[in-house]
């Protein structure tokens, strides 16, 4: 009995393409984690964006594979937030 071919579920090009999304994605969470950062001392809303970035990073380290960075970047957000909260109390 002649061995049939299963169709892989997804083709290299569909593959590539799907890659080359998740790298975007993740390109733009860090950068947009960097700039935040480097902006944090002008205003407490760069600290939540950053905290927001950090959370997108997360989102892509999921994504990825890599679940420790995922949970890493987790936690930067929870401590930016907390940072964030802080600020605003003493802005009051």
């Amino acid at each position: 009995m002649p061995r049939t071919r299963v169709p892989a579920r997804h083709s290299r090009e569909d593959r590539t393409a799907i890659m080359s999304a998740l790298t975007l994605f993740g390109v733009v969470a860090l950068s947009a984690m960097l700039l935040f950062y480097a902006l944090e001392e002008r205003s407490p809303y760069f600290l939540l964006l950053f905290a927001l970035a950090c959370v997108a990073s997360a989102v892509y380290g999921f994504l990825q594979g890599a679940w420790p960075f995922g949970v890493v970047e987790l936690i930067w957000a929870g401590v930016a937030l907390r940072r964030w909260q802080h600020r605003r109390r003493l802005a009051r």
